[in-house]
């Protein structure tokens, strides 16, 4: 009895689920993007030079996410459930980053936590933005270093800035978004090198400023919307 009972539930769930809508419903497979950006051209390392020491970089509010964001005209984020980046973007970005400069040929090496190598120069930071900007149809980064040199067991800090860059879209579609994240990337990389290679060939001065290429979006969050200033400082 008990047997023909489990049975008939079993034949009648079919029923069910069409009358509910359930089982008319797609199935949709959620989609994985990388983080490609990669230097245009790579440089041997440099004899004699400075090793870069690139900590893991921390995740800002709302980065720790994985699915893609936009930022919409009202101010809010929307993120995608579908649409999601393959590795938790804070992650990727500080392995592109460390590729990047590993490529640029001005370091002697550039190392990441644990390696045994001693290193000169220490770069840590946080991924406060990744996403698109609607209604400039652009896609947008923002990244948060500090650079601390070591040069007779004091540290001083080197670097401390925000870059942030934009990339226009492609396309309206989620892999144009990505696309033109990854080239909002790539420019804050270029950044990133070349105000590290401005202190290999002087001494930054206390207050120097760096002008910034590229206006920042509109921010959900208020320290986001005041990072369109950088600004260079050494001790």
């Amino acid at each position: 009895m008990k047997r023909r009972f489990l049975l008939g539930c079993l034949l009648a769930a079919p029923a069910l689920l069409s009358g509910c809508g359930l089982a008319e419903r797609p199935y949709a497979e959620r989609r994985q993007w990388p983080v490609a950006v990669r230097r245009p051209t790579s440089q041997p390392p440099r004899r004699n030079g400075r090793v870069l020491l690139v900590r893991s970089l921390r995740a800002g509010p709302g980065m720790d996410t994985r699915g893609l964001q936009s930022l919409r005209p009202d101010g809010s984020i929307r993120s995608e459930f579908y649409e999601e980046w393959a590795v938790p973007p804070n992650e990727a970005v500080e392995d592109a980053l460390r590729r990047w400069l590993t490529d640029s040929g001005r370091f002697a090496a550039v190392i990441g936590p644990g390696s045994r190598l001693a290193s000169d120069i220490t770069l840590e930071g946080e991924l406060t933005a990744l996403w698109t900007v609607a209604a400039a149809s652009t896609g947008y980064a923002s990244l948060g270093i500090t650079a601390i040199e070591q040069p007779s067991g004091t540290p001083r800090i080197r670097l401390q800035q925000t870059f942030t860059a934009q990339a226009p879209l492609p396309d309206a579609t989620q892999g144009g978004a990505v696309q033109a994240m990854n080239a909002a990337l790539a420019q804050v990389f270029t950044n990133i090198e070349q105000a590290l290679g401005r202190g290999d060939a002087q001494t930054l001065a206390p207050g120097a400023g760096v002008a910034p290429t590229a206006n920042p979006a509109p921010g959900r969050r208020r320290r986001q919307s005041s990072a369109g200033a950088p600004s260079v400082r050494s001790i």
